[in-house]
């Protein structure tokens, strides 16, 4: 019975280790996609808001990039709400946030 179980487990088991597996010493397919988003999540915001002085994007899914923290500090943000200067971020990362679970947003004016 176990081995029975094993076998029809086989076919996911193999398409999990190809899927975390390294590529040419580079990372895990995983790692990759995640620098990947968090650069992607970085380079929206900065051609968006060019007064950045700080940003900081981090996945904090456990892994899986359904989940990131974003911590900016910009130029735009001076004189608006904490929620208006949200608003610019989510408006920002619209198309990306629709593919989230979630997203934490801290953000700051530079003083």
């Amino acid at each position: 019975m176990l081995r029975t179980f094993g076998k029809v487990l086989e076919p996911v088991r193999r398409r999990l280790f190809r899927a975390v597996g390294s590529l040419n010493g580079e990372g895990s397919v995983y790692e990759q996609n995640r620098v990947s988003k968090e650069e992607q999540l970085t380079e929206a915001l900065k051609k968006k808001m060019p007064g950045i002085t700080f940003i900081s994007v981090e996945d904090i899914s456990g892994g899986c990039g359904a989940m990131f923290e974003v911590s900016i500090e910009a130029k735009e943000f001076v004189g608006l709400s904490t929620v208006k200067q949200h608003r610019i971020v989510t408006e920002t990362l619209k198309s990306e946030i629709a593919e989230m679970h979630g997203i934490r947003i801290h953000t700051t004016a530079p003083k």
